[in-house]
């Protein structure tokens, strides 16, 4: 049986495509989402220093994105 990622590896996997001019983002958001389900979790938590964009501009539009999409992103201080 394959197991299902978990919202840290999801969470590996989205700084990755962030890097790689957004490759999959959308399937990594899905893959996220199923993960903090089944977690119980309710939001995600990125650190902004680890984005291509961390300043206040990109994280709200990772931030909406995200929400427009069933994920709730929060940022680490």
């Amino acid at each position: 049986m394959v197991s299902e990622p978990t919202v840290a590896e999801t969470t590996a996997r989205i700084y990755q495509s962030l890097e790689s001019d957004n490759v999959d983002i959308d399937l990594h958001i899905v893959a996220l989402k199923a993960a903090l389900a089944r977690e119980g979790l309710k939001e995600a938590v990125f650190d902004p220093a680890r984005l291509p964009h961390g300043n206040r501009s990109g994280r709200k539009l990772m931030q909406a994105y995200f929400r427009q999409r069933g994920v709730t992103v929060m940022f680490s201080a």
